[in-house]
């Protein structure tokens, strides 16, 4: 299973970025998947996250700026970031709780390569 993030850049306060991520493989079906994102400096700290069934949850920092959302045919999340703040500088990574794959395997935490999202002020 390989996640691949894209969409990431630099952008000015005030504007809006379209983060995607693609999961590849012989998939099954996808659990929970989730945007984290990590600061220099700082722990990694989930950022939003929707299950297979499209309920989604965000962070206070990002609520009402931020929305993240899914296509299970594509196996793909995404997260719609408005009203950018310099604090929303990091590198974004995305995860799945869990991806069955179609041998009948299942692999459990699988994280994708990060995408860096520079909010110049």
């Amino acid at each position: 299973v390989q996640l691949v993030e894209s969409g990431g850049g630099l952008v000015q306060a005030g504007g809006s970025l379209r983060l995607s991520c693609a999961a590849s493989g012989s998939i099954v079906s996808i659990g929970t998947m989730s945007w984290y994102r990590q600061a220099p400096g700082k722990q990694r700290e989930l950022v939003a996250s929707v299950t297979r069934g499209g309920n989604a949850n965000h962070a206070d920092s990002v609520k009402g700026r931020f929305t993240i959302s899914r296509d299970n045919a594509k196996n793909t999340v995404y997260l719609q970031m408005n009203s950018l703040k310099p604090e929303d500088t990091a590198v974004y990574y995305c995860n799945a709780d869990r991806v069955v794959l179609s041998a009948g395997t299942v692999r459990f935490d699988c994280w994708g390569q990060g995408t860096l999202v520079t909010v110049s002020s």
